[in-house]
């Protein structure tokens, strides 16, 4: 860990920021969270009230670059770490929200960093495997390769290619370096929306001792939301220089192989989950060639990181705080931005 670190953490409310924000708290690291939001349960779900008190809340929308500006510069900020977005179904129902969100926000994050007087780590922002379609994998050995040309297929890819586009121009123009991470499925505690949040509802259901459907069953690249976060904060502290893109690393499982890992630790949810036999429109092989650029990286074993997950949602049912509204379970409300 570097000496005088500050991170700041934008998108710090939704699972993969209440995971970095953790992952931050525990290494000592001082870090902001910045999120238009106001709801914490995704940090409480996953943090202890003394580790929670150490995080400093700002309130900000990175649609509004003077508020993105400010947070830097009042907490002399010297690490970026932008996860706000909106997700699949969320661009879908809002194309020009979804743009202003996922494009200028990021755009603005860039502007804000090449305006700060002090060293700035590279910036890391999460791109998305999301932006890739199945035939965009190799005709030979069917996998996606991180150099593979994306043609989106839905706003959401789009907006992330463009994101990739605009920081290699951050690079050529300005000379800021970054850094993006391409997960697929990302799986673990507060992962309860979004198009691929279905296993991890899955696992709460059991949980609750209520039957859910995952929305598909055909195989996939799982990622443990904790590994992300390690590999974000691991590509903030890197010195690399350009514009750099990685496809994340993670294990391959598909729908019998999450129920089975999920009934390994709860039998009785053996028969209340069920899957539907349909794939995800993204690649399921993914090649992550590069991404050791960052150094060792952990990767929870698939059983793993579900059981990791259970044990979790028990301790909050035993503490009476595992709502099935709250993790995914009845039809939730469109969110506010992040």
């Amino acid at each position: 860990m570097g000496g005088g670190e500050r991170f700041l953490v934008t998108g710090a409310l939704g699972c993969i920021g209440a995971w970095t924000i953790r992952t931050l708290v525990r290494q000592g690291a001082p870090v902001v969270a910045f999120d238009l939001g106001r709801d914490v349960r995704r940090l409480r779900s996953i943090m202890s009230p003394d580790e929670l008190a150490r995080v400093e809340l700002v309130a900000g929308d990175i649609t509004e670059l003077a508020s993105l500006d400010d947070a830097l510069a009042t907490n002399a900020i010297t690490n970026v770490i932008h996860l706000a977005a909106l997700q699949v179904p969320f661009c879908k129902a809002d194309p020009p929200l979804g743009a202003r969100v996922n494009v200028v926000g990021t755009v603005h994050v860039f502007e804000a960093v090449k305006r700060q007087a002090r060293p700035m780590a590279p910036v890391v922002y999460t791109s998305s495997i999301g932006m890739f379609g199945p035939d965009d994998t190799d005709p030979q050995t069917g996998r996606l390769s991180a150099g593979a040309a994306a043609h989106p297929l839905n706003h959401y890819g789009v907006y992330k290619l463009a994101n990739e586009g605009n920081a290699r121009v951050y690079w050529l123009d300005d000379k800021i370096p970054s850094v993006g991470l391409r997960p697929l499925t990302v799986y673990g505690v507060g992962r309860d929306q979004g198009m691929t949040s279905g296993p991890t509802k899955a696992i709460a259901a059991a949980v609750l001792g209520v039957p859910f459907t995952v929305p598909f069953g055909g195989p996939t690249f799982f990622q443990y939301a904790e590994d992300v976060a390690r590999a974000l904060i691991a590509a903030s502290r890197s010195s690399l220089a350009g514009a750099h893109v990685f496809n994340l690393d993670g294990s391959s499982a598909d729908g019998p192989q999450l129920v089975e890992a999920i009934a390994a630790e709860v039998p009785e949810a053996r028969d209340l989950i069920r899957f539907e036999p349909v794939s995800l429109p993204f690649p399921a092989e993914i090649d992550h060639d590069g991404l050791e650029a960052l150094g060792p990286l952990p990767v929870t074993p698939f059983a793993e990181g579900v059981r990791a997950s259970i044990e979790i949602y028990r301790q909050l049912a035993r503490e009476g705080r595992l709502v099935a509204a709250e993790h995914g379970l009845e039809p939730p409300a469109v969110p506010a931005r992040r």
